[in-house]
């Protein structure tokens, strides 16, 4: 199944929250979908689950126009909102069994559901109130409420805001899992390292406008002008600090616990070179890491921060 996002708008009066943007996602694919806070992205993300209407353009979902024909788009959409409602007197199994119902799963619906929860790994606590779970099981009840269906595209907004470390790794891996079972998946999230692990691509998004998309190793490889080497040496770590400052293309270097960290101008080639010198002049390098700049460095050297 393909997301194909064309010419999409909406205002708000003078404001334009969405602003003629354009991408494509395709099955197995996951994108990330990327902005500052205002940016956009939820606007976007209602409309594409047919939450909201656009002021101009449209999304099409294997040809199907969510505008036009939203009925059968929500068929392959599954949306996952930034938060849970917090529902006091319904239990998991009762949250899901009831969306189940509303999808009209028939008689294979408790099979469906039961199949839901243990993807999920909400088995255990399926007779828990929702009101009781934490952060993290909530997200997994909102990701499986989203999956009742068994859509074709994922939308999620901010799926991992929140969660600890162990259930952001969880997340991670559902995610891949179901990429691997070739759903489209979009998922906004302001944990960039983490998006650059598990996402084929990615939308940047400020002001309303895409001000980058593409795979992510394009959008690295256009926007690569930066090496970050991470040094650590046996002696005087203080010499060394002083004489990376003295060489061409080091652009600052910085101690981070027991090491220095190089920001450098230019191409492995020069990291190298860099390396040869240092060891030149005596010192003893133990440890040479060159990093480059990931989907971190590349949104903060494309977007400025500005709200509309």
């Amino acid at each position: 199944m393909r997301l194909s996002v064309v010419g999409l708008e909406r205002h708000f009066g003078a404001v334009r929250a969405v602003d003629d943007i354009s991408f494509q996602i395709a099955s197995g694919e996951i994108y990330g979908f990327v902005g500052p806070n205002g940016a956009g992205k939820t606007t976007t993300m209602r409309i594409l689950a047919t939450l909201d209407e656009p002021t101009a353009g449209d999304a099409l979902l294997d040809g199907v126009s969510v505008v036009q024909q939203p009925e059968q788009a929500r068929q392959a959409i599954g949306f996952m909102p930034d938060h849970l409602p917090a529902h006091r007197d319904v239990t998991v199994d009762d949250y899901l069994d009831f969306f189940a119902r509303a999808y009209d799963l028939g008689r294979r619906r408790r099979e469906i559901v039961g199949s839901i929860e243990k993807f999920t790994n909400l088995t255990e606590i399926r007779d828990r109130l929702i009101h009781t779970l934490s952060k993290g099981m909530k997200q997994r009840l909102s990701l499986a409420r989203a999956l009742v269906h068994d859509p074709g595209i994922l939308i999620l907004d901010e799926p991992a805001a929140g969660l600890d470390p162990r259930a952001r790794v969880e997340l991670r891996e559902l995610l891949l899992a179901l990429s691997d079972q070739g759903k489209a998946v979009l998922i906004s999230s302001h944990i960039l390292t983490e998006l650059s692990e598990i996402c084929h691509g990615a939308v940047i998004i400020e002001q309303g406008k895409i001000v980058r998309a593409g795979r992510v190793g394009e959008l690295l490889q256009v926007e690569q002008k930066h090496l970050t080497v991470r040094l650590r040496c046996l002696g005087d770590v203080g010499r060394l600090h002083r004489d990376l400052l003295t060489q061409p293309g080091v652009e600052s270097v910085r101690p981070v616990a027991d090491e220095l960290e190089a920001a450098i101008a230019g191409t492995e080639d020069e990291a190298a070179d860099l390396l040869s010198r240092m060891i030149t002049a005596g010192h003893r390098i133990v440890e040479f890491r060159p990093r480059r700049d990931g989907l971190e460095e590349v949104f903060m050297s494309v977007t400025n921060g500005g709200v509309q």
